[in-house]
């Protein structure tokens, strides 16, 4: 039988707009390998004005962009165009100038040195190349605040060209990996990644309203970000990325809807096969699933940009490892998803996971710093561990 989605669901979505402190606005929604089984929109797309939350409102995907980054890496592995473990400079060389930092001088310059062992890309695609963010990293931080290293937020080039934290595939560390392998990716294909994304993913997925620019549709469709005040009450900004960035990064640049990301969640659940063509075998498919690093080496993410740190960890509490691309839970979660499930999130918090052993994914998208917001991230727990429930009182009949 069928769960009742919609009568477990909606609820969901409307708490986390009524709440106080709650969410501006909220659309999630939920896939099986077979096409959409809930679609739910609550709430504004900005607070201080009127427009509803719609199933095909836009949203920044923040980090969740990654998911598509690796997909394209991983086609262009299984092509034999982009070998995992050849050095990373064989296709962008400027990643193969970058030093590792040490510490700081006295004087406040950063002390430097060459890395022990060039950087592979299934470094990049397992976040073990040492590279990290500047709102999550102290040392980045300071090179950001002190010696003007611009922003990753930017989309310059030249907010890439950062010091390793330490040796090439010593640790985990989360940071400008990805959009490295975005640039890895462009060298291989002769094309900016857009249109990478456009052929090689969008076409045979069958999105439509993503992309790397907002084109006047997509901004009429635009969800504001939020900030949360000390109070808990919510600022809206006109914070946008940049509308034609020098760099187009593949950790953090993707415009788009739920429903596009949806598609992307089926073709995982589907071994491969987009709604409108293969986009990569079976067996790459079970080969990007497996840990890579080990399990319990994903730290919480300390908050060295705020005044307040604090620490921020996406689904706190069971061991959790990394594939050639995503996160994989170690154990089974209290939400009711078993382990070796994939999933990240989106510095706004935005959130997916993709069970392919039940064959069910989903996506929460709000738009609302900082990450980590009781009120965003709450309800996506809450929204996930209603999906299970419902899915099991369905299949009980």
């Amino acid at each position: 039988m069928t769960p009742d989605f919609r009568c477990a669901l909606d609820p969901i979505l409307e708490r986390a707009v009524a709440a106080r402190p709650g969410v501006p606005g909220v659309v999630a929604m939920v896939t099986d390998r077979g096409g959409s089984l809930y679609e739910g929109a609550a709430g504004r797309r900005r607070i201080d004005r009127p427009e509803a939350m719609t199933a095909d409102t836009v949203f920044a995907f923040y980090s969740t962009t990654k998911a598509f980054t690796a997909t394209a890496a991983l086609r262009l592995m299984e092509e034999g165009c982009l070998d995992p473990d050849a050095p990373a400079a064989r296709y962008a060389p400027q990643i193969g100038e970058l030093p590792v930092i040490e510490g700081f001088a006295p004087g406040g310059d950063p002390i430097l040195r060459p890395p022990k062992r060039p950087i592979t890309v299934r470094m990049l695609l397992t976040h073990t190349a040492g590279f990290g963010y500047e709102f999550f990293n102290p040392v980045y931080a300071r090179l950001h605040r002190a010696r003007g290293q611009p922003a990753s937020v930017t989309g310059r080039k030249a907010s890439l060209l950062t010091p390793h934290l330490f040796d090439p595939g010593e640790r985990w560390e989360y940071g400008t990996s990805m959009d490295w392998c975005g640039q890895v990716i462009e060298r291989v294909a002769g094309r900016r990644l857009g249109e990478v994304f456009r052929t090689e993913l969008f076409a045979p997925l069958g999105i439509e309203s993503s992309g790397f620019s907002l084109t006047p549709s997509l901004r009429a469709r635009l969800a504001a970000l939020h900030k949360r005040a000390p109070d808990g009450s919510l600022q809206p900004t006109d914070f946008a990325l940049p509308a034609d960035p020098e760099v187009e990064m593949g950790g953090h640049g993707l415009y788009g809807t739920v429903g596009d990301f949806l598609r992307l969640i089926r073709m995982w659940l589907n071994d491969g096969m987009g709604d409108r063509g293969r986009v990569l075998r079976p067996a790459t498919v079970r080969t990007a699933e497996q840990s890579r690093i080990g399990p319990g080496n994903i730290p919480p993410f300390p908050g060295a940009g705020s005044r307040r740190p604090r620490l921020a960890e996406h689904l706190p509490g069971p061991s959790k490892s990394w594939g050639l691309g995503f996160l994989i839970d170690g154990e089974d979660l209290s939400t009711g998803r078993p382990a070796v499930s994939l999933s990240w999130v989106g510095l706004a918090n935005t959130f997916f996971w993709i069970d392919r052993r039940n064959g069910i994914g989903g996506y929460w998208a709000t738009q609302v710093l900082p990450f980590g917001d009781a009120a965003a991230s709450g309800g996506y727990l809450d929204f996930e561990s209603a999906v299970y429930a419902a899915r099991g009182k369905g299949r009980n009949g």
